[in-house]
């Protein structure tokens, strides 16, 4: 640049107010600033790409389109170059010495609407690029415009001023050459150049050399049609989205268009690391906006519970903040959000009812999310139950059913979807509370893991029924059909006379105290002597051992009144109303005993020792022999 030549300006009052915040308050990290620089390096080509489309170029038409950035460890400078379609003096100054025009912006609004969806521009070449100077202690910026006419360099400290002047034998396209500050030298180290450019700019559609070497060597093959792609091009891209080595159980590939312009692929993986002992999965889905990586590991774009999902999402319509590190427009965000989600239940909906076994080893690896998600998003809720899979009364072990197919098989006169929780398949079907069910052929649905009560009160209803717990106290069972299988409608031993079982209840109720609100005759029992029955309808066993467990039963009101129901029928029973008036003191033992037992079926829990204790006096008064029993 010959001296003379050189003109000295003043950055315009806002240019430098830009400058300021950018250096100083703008970005959170530094890194960004190679990001912006390549972004508005791929902007350049895409621009001259498309210029050549519509006229023929002969100046420098040899030189290939790519981002070329070599770094100097010994000068402590860094240097990105490319091919794109440059700039003349006046651009030069308009772009860096203002920030009143956009580059990409006034070429934008030149553009016909339909050449618009063509041209992928990414960023505004003013902004973008002061993000230099958090890292630079002076920049060059070095070009020559596509038409062949002079080159130019532009240079400034990031002070009040700039330079311009003449700057000859360049070839077509831009070139940054940046001095480091001494707290920035590793900005001329490969290893963190190739880093950040594998972290923000690896979808960049034009080559990026660092020293030569080809960095972005994955495409973004989001945006390809879906019919172009082969599934090895699928699985490879998951291997490197979310860091994986095996195959991905599921993906979805979309588009939209309206409300917003969206590119998704999304993958589920083969294991949950969570219930591996992994910790609390970060999102898994990276925001792309154009290729370009706005938001990485992304809490904004998805529900919590759907953090087990990788992959990536790209939209154009997302107006982004000068930084392109935060989301301006929270409506689209929120809106953006609820299509994605929509979406991906839909298509775990479509998968389901398409492979019935693929989805079940889904949703054993995963249904874990999805419960998390019906007690956590009231939006997605209802469509959220659709997907739900439990083990019934009617399926066989290991299988579970939907609740839609619950409501297909529900019995006349049927209006509630039952439920009752336990520790297993075998536990819950010789547990009392599942006696009278079996009876009246109505099925049940068992829920196996402890937070199922949770997910299925917070539901509280799905397609009009209401969901109820079986150990609840005000459970009534729909009577069986006139024309109901015998078997179903079998007759039970005669019971205590009426008169006998109050008194009994009642002196029951005396023996246990304030451990149990009420002991009554039960009409669900069938072959167990007795079973404990929540009173509260909110509150269920299950509920109760888990906020027990987790050390926050006295906040929930635990050790809250039950009910006791006794079987008036069951020769225990009877027994024990004989006992009563022959020997008090063991059939208060006896009471004391059905009650732990009563517990111990609903999963609740009781004093070890004292059962103990308990245990052997009884064993010890059978061992006297029948004929003192009575």
């Amino acid at each position: 640049m010959t001296t003379a030549q050189v003109e000295t300006k003043q950055f315009q009052a806002e240019t430098r107010k830009v400058l300021d915040i950018v250096i100083n308050s703008l970005y959170t990290e530094r890194d960004i600033f190679v990001r912006e620089l390549v972004s508005n390096a791929a902007d350049a080509l895409e621009k001259f790409r498309h210029q050549s489309l519509i006229e023929k170029i002969e100046f420098d038409s040899h030189v290939p389109l790519e981002i070329v950035i070599d770094g100097d460890d010994k000068k402590h400078t860094l240097t990105i170059a490319d091919t794109g379609i440059g700039m003349t003096r006046e651009e030069l100054e308009t772009n860096l010495g203002t920030i009143a025009h956009s580059g990409s912006q006034h070429f934008f609004e030149q553009l016909a609407e339909a050449a618009k969806k063509d041209v992928n521009l990414i960023g505004q070449f003013g902004v973008g690029f002061y993000s230099v100077f958090m890292a630079a202690k002076s920049v060059r910026v070095q070009t020559r415009s596509w038409d062949g006419g002079e080159g130019w360099e532009w240079s400034s400290d990031g002070g009040g001023t700039y330079s311009i002047g003449p700057c000859p034998g360049l070839h077509r396209g831009t070139k940054i050459i940046i001095e480091l500050k001494d707290d920035a030298h590793t900005y001329a180290s490969k290893f963190t150049l190739e880093r950040i450019i594998q972290q923000y700019s690896t979808f960049v559609p034009f080559p990026v050399k660092v020293e030569g070497k080809k960095v972005n060597t994955v495409q973004a093959i989001w945006t390809r049609s879906k019919s172009e792609i082969t599934d090895e091009e699928y699985t490879e891209f998951y291997k490197f989205v979310a860091n994986a080595v095996d195959e991905p159980l599921y993906r979805l590939h979309f588009s939209a268009d309206a409300p917003l312009a969206i590119n998704a692929l999304l993958y589920v993986p083969k294991e949950n690391f969570e219930v591996l002992g992994m910790g609390r999965m970060q999102p898994g889905v990276n925001l792309y906006c154009q290729k370009v990586l706005i938001d990485q590991h992304s809490e904004n774009i998805l529900p919590e519970w759907l953090r087990f999902l990788k992959g990536v999402v790209d939209s154009e319509d997302l107006p982004l903040n000068i930084s392109r590190q935060s989301l301006q427009d929270n409506a689209l965000v929120v809106k953006l959000r609820k299509v994605l989600t929509k979406r991906v239940i839909k298509f775990f909906a479509e998968e389901a009812g398409r492979d019935a076994d693929a989805y079940r080893e889904f949703w054993q690896t995963f249904g874990i999310f999805i419960k998390e998600g019906v007690t956590s998003d009231f939006e997605h809720r209802t469509e959220l139950a659709k997907l739900l899979r439990f083990e019934s009364s009617a399926s066989e072990p290991g299988s579970m059913i939907s609740l839609d197919e619950y409501v297909g098989r529900m019995k006349d006169g049927q209006d509630k979807i039952y439920y009752i929780n336990g520790p297993s398949r075998v536990a819950v079907e010789y547990g009392p509370y599942v006696e009278l069910f079996k009876k009246r052929g109505i099925e049940i649905f068992y829920t196996l893991e402890p937070i199922d009560d949770f997910v299925l009160n917070h539901l509280g209803e799905y397609d009009g029924k209401k969901l109820v717990s079986a150990d609840r106290a005000d459970v009534s069972l729909p009577e069986p059909a006139a024309d109901a299988d015998p078997a179903a409608a079998q007759e039970t031993a005669e019971p205590l006379a009426a008169a006998v079982l109050t008194s009994l209840c009642r002196w029951m109720k005396e023996v246990l105290g304030d451990r149990i609100q009420e002991v009554k005759s039960s009409d669900r029992l069938v072959d167990s002597p007795a079973m404990i029955v929540n009173v509260d309808g909110y509150m269920t066993s299950s509920m109760e051992r888990i906020l027990k467990a987790s050390g926050q039963g006295e906040a929930f009101g635990m050790g809250s009144k039950k009910d006791m129901e006794i079987n008036g029928a069951s020769p225990l029973i009877k027994k024990l109303a004989a006992l009563r008036e022959a020997d008090p003191e063991f059939a208060k033992d006896l009471v004391e005993q059905l009650y732990d037992n009563a517990m111990i079926q609903a999963g609740l829990l009781v004093d070890p020792m004292v059962m103990v204790r308990r245990n052997y006096r009884i064993l010890e008064r059978i061992a006297d022999g029948p004929a003192d029993a009575a």
